[in-house]
């Protein structure tokens, strides 16, 4: 991962907290409006990665269990038969968008069903909830949670460290979890469910990054970062004595306890200025294995030492891979092979040039060999070779002079496993990706072992635009720290990101909409442009000149023909330009910061927005007239967009609780704005392929309609809402940019913060269903006419998930729905969302919750459950709506 990522400025922006803090919810105030509910397939646009990998964890008692956590992606589960990573967090609603960041996992080895969260994006001003732990009895298919009295900040400053929350391998109803800004050291008796100061422990940390930071984001003490259980001191169904606990405190970072947590004591002769980013316990040999570094990380980083304490007799034996005086970095991913404890590795997290390194010794810290070494200054000798045909993308389209090489093996490399069931399996995290190996011993024996990316499934990015030109391209996307990708097939990784320049993050994109062919893009850069242009619907791209003040991307705008452009860059005002940006002019009328579109008809057209204010410029963006429509929101929480295919058609979304909120419309040129009923908040706007028999393009928002936060629909202009999202696919915040498919009835991209482009595909594919069907409230209750489709989407020992979707095959629609089957095998649902259930014995009925109860003829609607089951797991065989008998596909 570049550099960017490390800034204040940037995090705000990979957060979408630059174009507005998603706001809080507001109370209820629209009248009620009828929403329905259409059945979506949701998938990622593939990127593969792309972000921050802090943490991997491997169940010490399941083979094949393992999770992920990612600083602001959510949580991931390993799938052993496709090599692919699950998302565990979708189900992370809007209001609790800050629980997409995970701090820490923990993976129970008593019970393998039960995995663990402790969740929260930021513990400053920006994140406006406080954390939570999340615990899930069926490996992260659903959650139940606890908030908690604090923050936590899964992607603040240390948290590469860790891990912060542990079970007891012994008795795994006792967690600790370590507490930054002072909060302490946090226990639970009950499995996760109620949570407890410990309030003798004699250190809450005191280490920050740095203390003149007022935003609160670099001066927050990073607190108590890893708990580490000795197994060998405890017996099954009893809590284990000995624990270890690492604070962030350069002279006293590690304290133990030998009595379950009674007492604590800080380690004595233990090493001072520096603290221990990492505590692995090898409890066969009885040494605690610590990383230490000057600096708290992900990024930052100069000084190291590795240490090994000898729990038996307190010794400590200094055992870094090298000197102190040679280290430019400090160490951090730590790890022991299970399989054969006197094997140890570790790396040099911070080393970004010319390269990471990662260490390994096999006689427990008595000598070490190298990833990588020079043969001759500067060339290198590889233990191994790395393979990213996968992803591509990952060589950055560099063309590096040795000593560095592209792809890199990595930066930010704070999270690394060895498979504690397979030694030659190690998995580690980079600020891009995460890679892997599948013969790593070979490093013993002298061969090169292959370094390969293990992350498909895993997204990772937080998008700030997007745009589905009408040709060409299927995607086209702007991203926070890698900058973009050009999608022809959204099943497959893009070949490399947007290049040429290759901006750190791209904060703004458009296309011309009668000649797609023609693309700008504007971004972030330490040194150069921060516009270019593609005349090939951007598959090649080359660099515009910058204005004089220009320090960041801000928006930018297309003209319909694409003959000029207008830019609204950070740091200096609004310009206008015919061509390519070779030379830029100011433009008039309209203030510095404000949001730029184009009218998709009218090439001297463009549009602004800046705090309340709509701006009109009709002579190509030289000046900017302010109009006179009122009401719009106040603040610069805003996203607008010009109808295709129709002058001065303009909708906007945005606002904030606090004032006017919600999506407006105008047909005018933005001369007048009329608000639309019953849409209480809006905060995206989007334009797709128009439904069968439909007359207008097809809306696309997120939204909050009928009391209800989702992805919504619209094929009659506005008039009815089709929720299309459901409970489990909510994503975090979704407020930066929604586009529709021109191409595609139905197809809808959004954006996330942290998974990637998602993006969803109908079940109603020829739109011929409508949207807010039924509302009349006379129609029949359901009978017959149906089909169902039951799928065990994921099954273990003693449980599974399933999916089931419903569908209406016959003439008329329903206005409500219930389905009921009996389990064969005394199956017992433990969990069940998008509709309300309930069971007694074997028999099971599912009905529609509010905002799901209207199905049209030919439209179907899904619903899924978790589950017990003993012995055997088999399918319903008949489902019945309400008397009448479905036929099963």
């Amino acid at each position: 991962m570049r550099r960017t990522r490390i800034l204040t400025a940037v995090l705000a922006l990979a957060a979408g907290l630059l174009a507005g803090t998603p706001p809080a919810l507001a109370a209820d105030s629209a009248a009620e409006v009828t929403v329905a509910a259409d059945t979506y397939t949701w998938k990622n646009a593939r990127i593969d990665g792309g972000g921050f990998v802090p943490g991997i964890v491997f169940n010490r008692s399941e083979k094949n269990l393992a999770y992920a956590r990612t600083d602001i992606g959510g949580a991931y589960r390993w799938q052993e038969s496709t090599k692919t990573w699950t998302p565990l967090t979708d189900s992370v609603g809007w209001a609790d968008w800050g629980h997409t960041g995970v701090v820490s996992l923990a993976s129970d080895s008593v019970d393998p069903n039960k995995v663990y969260a402790a969740v929260g994006t930021y513990t400053n001003s920006w994140d406006p909830t406080n954390g939570a732990v999340l615990r899930s009895a069926d490996r992260g298919a659903s959650w139940q949670k606890t908030d908690l009295p604090f923050k936590l900040g899964g992607n603040m400053p240390g948290r590469g460290m860790g891990e912060r929350l542990a079970v007891d391998p012994n008795k795994d109803s006792v967690l600790y979890l370590g507490a930054p800004s002072g909060k302490g050291l946090w226990r639970s008796t009950d499995s996760g469910v109620t949570w407890s100061q410990v309030t003798n422990f004699p250190n809450v940390g005191d280490y920050v990054q740095d203390s003149t930071d007022t935003s609160g984001y670099a001066s927050d003490n990073q607190g108590i970062v890893w708990v580490t259980f000795d197994e060998s001191t405890g017996t099954s169904g009893s809590a284990t004595k000995t624990v270890y606990v690492g604070v962030a405190d350069k002279d006293n970072a590690v304290y133990r306890s030998t009595d379950a947590g009674a007492t604590w004591t800080r380690l004595a002769g233990q090493p001072t200025g520096y603290l221990a980013h990492k505590g692995v316990l090898d409890a066969r040999n009885g040494y605690l294995y610590l990383a230490y570094s000057d600096k708290g990380g992900p990024y930052d980083g100069g000084k190291g030492q590795l240490w090994r304490y000898a729990t038996a007799t307190g010794t400590w034996t200094n055992i870094s891979p090298v000197a102190e005086a040679d280290t430019y970095y400090g160490f951090s991913g730590l790890t022991v092979d299970r399989q054969h404890p006197g094997t140890v590795m570790t790396t040099a997290y911070s080393s970004w040039w010319p390269d990471t390194q990662i260490f390994r010794s096999t006689d427990s810290g008595g000598t070490w060999t190298k990833a990588w070494d020079y043969t001759s200054y500067p060339n290198r000798s590889n233990r191994y070779t790395i393979d990213v045909s996968s992803s591509p993308w990952l060589t950055f389209g560099a063309n590096p002079s040795p000593p560095e090489q592209t792809p890199k093996l990595g930066w930010m490399t704070e999270s690394l496993e060895i498979d504690p069931f397979d030694s030659d399996r190690m998995m580690y995290g980079t600020g891009a990706t995460l890679y892997g190996t599948e013969d790593l011993t070979k490093w013993d024996s002298g061969g090169q072992f292959t370094v390969k990316p293990m992350v498909q499934g895993l997204e990772e990015t937080a998008v700030n635009d997007l745009a589905s030109p009408p040709s060409g391209a299927t995607l086209l996307s702007a991203l926070g720290d890698i900058g973009g990708f050009r999608h022809t097939d959204l099943t497959k990784v893009p070949s490399m990101m947007f290049t040429s320049p290759t901006f750190t993050t791209t904060t703004s994109l458009d296309f011309a909409e009668t000649n797609p062919n023609t693309v700008v893009r504007v971004g972030n850069l330490d040194s150069g442009p921060h516009i270019a242009f593609s005349t090939d619907n951007g598959a090649n791209w080359f660099a515009g000149t910058d204005p004089s003040g220009v320090s960041g991307g801000g928006t930018v705008a297309a003209a319909a023909d694409g003959s000029r452009f207008v830019w609204s860059p950070a740091g200096t005002g609004v310009q206008y330009t015919t061509g390519f940006g070779s030379s830029w002019s100011a433009s008039s009328g309209i203030p510095s910061g404000a949001i730029v579109e184009s009218d998709r008809v009218d090439p001297k057209t463009f549009y602004g927005f800046k705090s309340g204010k709509f701006y009109v410029s009709s002579d190509g963006g030289a000046t900017f007239t302010a109009s006179s429509a009122s009401g719009l929101p106040s603040g610069d929480s805003v996203r607008f967009k010009s109808l295709p295919g129709t002058k001065g058609d303009v909708w906007l979304a945005g606002g904030a609780s606090d004032g006017a909120y919600g999506l407006w419309h105008s047909t005018d040129s933005g001369a007048t704005f009329t608000k639309l009923a019953g849409v209480e908040q809006a905060d995206t706007i989007g334009f797709g392929k128009a439904a069968t028999g439909a007359s207008y393009q097809t809306l696309y928002t997120s939204a909050k309609i009928g009391g209800i936060r989702g992805i919504f629909r619209s094929t009659d202009k506005g008039a009815t809402w089709t929720r299309i999202n459901d409970d489990a696919h909510q994503w975090g915040w979704t407020g930066a940019a929604i586009t529709g498919d021109p191409r595609v009835y139905g197809r809808v991209y959004v954006s996330t913060n942290g998974r990637g482009v998602i993006y969803g595909d109908t079940s109603d594919s020829s739109g011929g269903g409508g949207d807010g069907g039924g509302g009349g409230g006379t129609d029949p209750t359901p009978t017959g006419a149906c089909t169902v489709t039951y799928k065990i989407t994921n099954q273990w020992t003693g449980g599974f998930q399933a999916d089931v979707q419903l569908g209406n095959t016959g003439s008329t629609a329903w206005t409500g729905w219930s389905l009921g089957w009996s389990f064969a095998d005394g199956q017992q649902i433990t969990q069940l969302w998008n509709a309300d259930y309930s069971q007694s014995g074997t028999a099971v009925t599912a009905k529609n919750v509010t905002w799901n109860a209207n199905v049209a003829a030919g439209s179907s609607v899904s619903f899924g459950f978790t589950g017990s089951w003993s012995g055997s797991n088999t399918k319903p065989t008949s489902f019945k709506l309400g008397d009448q008998s479905c036929t099963v596909a």
